[in-house]
């Protein structure tokens, strides 16, 4: 009982020393905001309290998707739909959508002679480039839309990889380039591998991998490897093999002849998107360097010239608390400094010149290229068709797709007053290129890849039959990786992914678990093939070939229907 006392007696000391330590710090706080700050009049005028304001609103926005109503998707459910997707978990809803339908949408038509999803074809794969040296089969419609390696994390950079290998999802690299993240998968013959940088295993580094592995877990492991074999600040650049147990990374400076004559079966499907900043084939000087552009495109299947993506008709920015030793060794830039691309890909000074220079990388790689647009105007793409159609008619070669991004956001780094102010959504957008290429004759020599605000199957149905013959979804596989909407990933000020996905913040990235979220992405992909195929049987269509408007009603605001939409779009864009 004594024992009780005693301890009682100090607790009570603890609080009362804590309670004045408290009440000290608040009254240092009262004469800190009424009499010596003089940057905020409402701490003048309430001082401590006036506080609480400034913890709401930095509450705000993470706290908004848990208790507010979806504001930028139909539905809170298509949310939902991709989380369970991603744990392979039944998807069903009763009773009826959190939140209605309201304002316009487009209706799916289902036929009167559904089908079994057994007549429906598992063939999903779009042809790129069919006239290319080296034309890509995409096994899958859906290509997961440009990111980089630098925005995103290492570890997700991996994760996607993971997935891309497992479940031929085609992976677009951003303007990040091509880095040894994308090559996590690879399995590297020793015996063939000039094309590597091998670092060896050492019976030192053996031993205590395993003893870390054992106690800990597995990143710890490959953190002391790597460190006991390189000790250098680019050491995270190079893979390390479970098979061979080397650490391994491109060698750049090996001869072309010595880099694979076909991209390897063990990685991923990849679109390389290059970008202003000439990211990943730049020389010394920052110009175009074809040998290095050749190396690249023995890991890629087809190449993306980003022109605008989403907001960004500017070009990409990336924190320099983002480009850290291994960001700036794989672009070639300076580590820690805010890194801006310039706004006009430096070939591109007219669409002439763009096109001269998308037929020079056809050359080069002999396979596949395109470009990036978002679309704000009617004129501009048919001024790019009239120029499409001479270079056709002369025997010049046409690029192989064209790449269509939405002007809403689209990025995690933009700049607020271009958001929702300049391009077109994806679906007016989309109509506008699909009717112009037509009215020119252009559209079975390029494929169209649209992207924006793609979550769920029956969004990418209504995008294929709006005109697409792919879509990129960036959004839904971020969500399907761990993402939460947490609009924390610019990574400039405090803005830190709090879940280790979009940021180069070692203790944040530390948490994240490749392996898992690679086998998330690849169920939310896995899904979404197989819930389309459910949507083609209630539509009576056996292949996705089929999709076409005609599937399509529009309702719009008022409440009008249109079963025609041709009718719907020529009233609304006047083209």
């Amino acid at each position: 009982m004594e024992l009780i006392h005693t301890f009682w007696g100090f607790f009570i000391d603890f609080f009362e020393l804590i309670m004045l330590i408290v009440l000290l710090f608040l009254v240092n706080l009262f004469i800190y905001d009424k009499y010596v700050q003089r940057n905020h009049a409402l701490l003048i005028n309430y001082p401590i309290i006036g506080r609480m304001r400034y913890l709401f609103e930095a509450l705000r926005e993470p706290l908004r998707q848990y208790f507010a109503d979806e504001s930028f998707y139909a539905s809170r459910d298509k949310i939902e739909w991709v989380y369970k997707a991603a744990k392979d978990v039944p998807n069903y809803k009763s009773f009826s959508v959190s939140q209605p339908f309201e304002g316009s949408r487009f209706i799916i038509k289902h036929s009167s002679n559904v089908l079994n999803e057994d007549e429906v074809s598992d063939d999903v794969s779009v042809i790129f480039g069919k006239d290319r040296e080296n034309p890509f089969i995409s096994h899958s419609p859906i290509i997961r839309s440009a990111m980089s390696d630098g925005a995103l994390s290492p570890e997700a950079v991996r994760a996607f990889s993971i997935a891309g290998a497992a479940t031929n999802l085609t992976i677009n690299t951003g303007e990040g380039s091509l880095t040894s993240n994308h090559l996590f998968t690879h399995k590297p013959d020793l015996d063939n591998c000039e094309y590597l940088e091998i670092v060896q295993s050492t019976l030192f580094s053996e031993i205590v991998f395993k003893i870390v592995d054992k106690i800990f877990n597995r990143a710890l492991a490959l953190k002391a490897y790597r460190t006991i074999l390189l000790n250098n600040k680019t050491q995270n650049t190079y893979i390390y093999d479970k098979a061979s147990h080397v650490l391994f990374r491109v060698n750049w400076d090996a001869p072309l002849e010595a880099f694979p004559k076909e991209v390897p079966s063990d990685i991923p499907n990849m679109i390389f998107q290059m970008s202003s900043g000439l990211y990943g084939v730049r020389d010394k000087e920052g110009k175009f360097d074809e040998l290095r552009y050749k190396k690249v495109m023995k890991f890629c299947r087809m190449t993306e010239i980003k022109i605008a993506q989403g907001a960004k008709q500017t070009g990409g920015k990336l924190a320099g608390s983002k480009v850290s030793a291994d960001i700036a060794y794989y672009r070639g830039v300076d580590e820690g400094r805010d890194l801006f691309s310039p706004n006009r890909f430096p070939y591109a000074d007219t669409t002439a010149h763009l096109l001269d220079f998308i037929e020079k990388l056809q050359h080069l790689s002999k396979k596949p290229v395109g470009f990036k647009i978002v679309i704000s105007d009617a004129d501009s793409v048919e001024e790019m068709a009239k120029e499409l159609l001479k270079r056709k008619e002369s025997g010049r070669s046409l690029p192989d797709f064209i790449s269509l991004d939405s002007g809403e956001g689209g990025s995690a780094t933009a700049p607020l007053e271009l958001m929702e102010s300049v391009g077109l959504t994806t679906n007016n957008a989309l109509y506008v290129l699909d009717t112009i290429l037509r009215r020119y004759g252009l559209r079975e020599d390029i494929k169209i890849i649209a992207s924006g605000k793609i979550l769920t199957p029956d969004d990418v149905i209504i995008t294929m039959a709006m005109g697409a013959d792919a879509v990129g979804i960036g959004r839904g596989f971020m969500m399907s990786g761990g993402c939460i909407r947490a609009r924390m990933c610019s990574g400039f000020g405090s803005h830190v992914c709090p879940v280790g996905m979009a940021t180069q913040d070692p203790k944040r990235r530390a948490s994240y678990l490749v392996v898992k979220k690679g086998k998330e992405i690849g169920h939310y992909h896995n899904n979404l093939i197989k819930n389309m195929k459910v949507l083609l049987s209630v539509m009576g269509l056996k292949h996705i070939s089929e999709l076409n408007k005609r599937h399509l009603t529009f309702k719009n605001r008022s409440g009008e229907i249109y079963f025609d939409i041709d009718k719907y779009f020529h009233q609304k864009l006047h083209i």
